[in-house]
């Protein structure tokens, strides 16, 4: 009985991570204000991290929550806090992508909905095997890390635009 309440629990878990993920993303299409998307992002970082938590893979979780909320967040947060507020494009209330981002979305719920009506995989990756750390650190090694990398090397290079861009834009006025 016990167990049952447990698995119940999960479900219930995973359904409002799931839901709070997609509310994020689709907060993250419709905003305009840097300062909210950044929000709605961390929101959908921390969500995706209780996702990982209930799937099992904790350590994954950590990093989710440490390294993409914890530090790149906070390098997005500084880039966005050099923006100029008072730039129209900021000001505009919605999008020009927001019309296409909710088709997408749309397109991927029927997709996700259509999966899920044939029944989906029968079990998670992965789910025969136990996913520990010395896997983790052995598939990252050899298979990741130059994407891991090439992520790092694309914030810097955005950061450094960001700078030059400000500091193009304050130029031209004066």
């Amino acid at each position: 009985m016990i167990n049952s309440m447990l698995a119940g629990l999960d479900t219930l878990l995973m359904v409002v991570f799931a839901a709070g993920a997609l509310a994020g993303a689709a907060l993250m299409i419709v905003l305009r204000q840097p300062m909210r998307v950044a929000t709605a992002l961390i929101s959908t970082m921390v969500f995706l991290g209780g996702i990982y938590g209930l799937l099992g893979v904790h350590f994954i979780a950590a990093f989710q929550v440490l390294i993409y909320v914890g530090a790149v967040m906070v390098f997005m947060v500084y880039v966005i806090m050099l923006l100029d507020p008072r730039d129209p494009a900021i000001q505009r209330r919605f999008s020009k992508l927001a019309v296409p981002g909710v088709i997408g979305f749309v397109i991927l719920v029927f997709v996700l909905v259509g999966a899920t009506w044939k029944g989906g995989p029968a079990a998670p990756v992965g789910a025969g095997e136990a996913f520990g750390l010395q896997q983790f650190a052995a598939a990252f090694l050899r298979q990741y890390w130059l994407h891991f990398e090439l992520t790092s090397v694309l914030l810097v290079a955005a950061i450094v635009a960001a700078v030059a861009v400000v500091k193009l834009h304050r130029r031209g006025r004066g």
